[in-house]
């Protein structure tokens, strides 16, 4: 892969973005142009390739769920975690309140849909949820390696004023007795986590860093290994929704996306991390031409895990 390559298959997809349409649900993200398209891949030695909109800021969304797991996982241990959330696809929407009622333990399925997003921003630790919050944004500045991550206030307030379905999923669980705290406390820093300003270069850096086990271009170790490997898995499994599976068979390699418009993919087997951005959304909540620009890397690449 080279400069020009990856700058062509950002052209090439840009028809698919007529496909799609912005998130209009959380009025901020509605402002939002669905002409940005951009691509960029990290490598394990610190380089990067960037094609178009790379360095547009934007909504982190969804994104953020894979480092907060991080956090989790660092601030918990695994069997602590996963004994509050599971990991398996959930086959409903990302807002479906279905399982939790369903299912007799009324835990989310998996850290990825927001009921399970929820309960694990209850886990991280801190004094009060400015500092629960502080902490995740500091942990995504060092794992993403760009201190100029910040909380996007506007969007967090849209956030914030149209979030009454997180609220019945985190208050149901509450009155079942799963959640543990305040509610609105823990919905405050779910609200800010999503609501992180980032580019898509920060996201590919993020992408690396969970494909290299969690190791910083610096060869620095933030996580262990195993961590890693659990929010790689978890991202391959149930990181595209209900679009999980298609995405995998598809495409081949493993895919978060966030309803901002960006997805990332950590490709293990060569410690790489591509990360997309396109606000032009599929039915579903992922990027449509940021998809197909995820299709023709991985085949330009030959990065298909199958």
């Amino acid at each position: 892969m080279n400069q020009d390559v990856l700058s062509k298959i950002v052209e090439n997809n840009k028809g698919l973005i007529s496909q799609g349409a912005v998130a209009t649900y959380i009025p901020e993200l509605a402002k939002v142009s669905k002409d940005y398209l951009g691509a960029v891949i990290a490598f394990p030695d610190g380089t990067m390739l960037s094609a178009g909109d790379t360095k547009v800021r934007f909504a982190i969304e969804s994104i953020s769920k894979t480092v907060v797991l991080a956090l989790a996982l660092l601030d918990n241990g695994e069997e602590e975690v996963f004994k509050h959330v599971h990991k398996e696809p959930s086959g409903d929407a990302f807002n479906s309140i279905k399982k939790l009622e369903t299912e007799p333990d009324h835990l989310p399925r998996n850290p990825f849909i927001n009921a399970g997003a929820i309960m694990t921003a209850s886990l991280i630790k801190g004094k009060d949820p400015v500092d629960k919050f502080n902490r995740i944004l500091e942990f995504m500045k060092k794992i993403s390696e760009d201190d100029s991550l910040e909380l996007a206030t506007d969007i967090y307030l849209s956030e914030k004023a149209t979030g009454d379905t997180n609220r019945g999923l985190a208050y149901y669980m509450k009155g079942q007795g799963v959640l543990s705290g305040n509610v609105e406390e823990i919905l405050d820093v779910y609200f800010k986590q999503c609501s992180i300003y980032v580019t898509t270069e920060s996201l590919a850096k993020i992408a690396r860093f969970f494909a290299n086990g969690g190791v910083l271009s610096n060869g620095e170790r933030v996580i262990p290994k195993k961590y890693a490997q659990i929010v790689s898995g978890l991202i391959a499994t149930c990181g595209m929704y209900d679009q999980s599976g298609e995405y995998l068979d598809n495409i081949g390699i493993p895919g978060k996306s966030g309803v901002g418009g960006g997805i990332i993919s950590p490709v293990s087997s060569k410690k790489i991390g591509v990360a997309v951005f396109g606000p032009a959304l599929d039915a579903e909540g992922n990027s449509v031409a940021g998809m197909g620009i995820m299709k023709d890397i991985s085949k330009e690449m030959e990065l298909d895990m199958f």
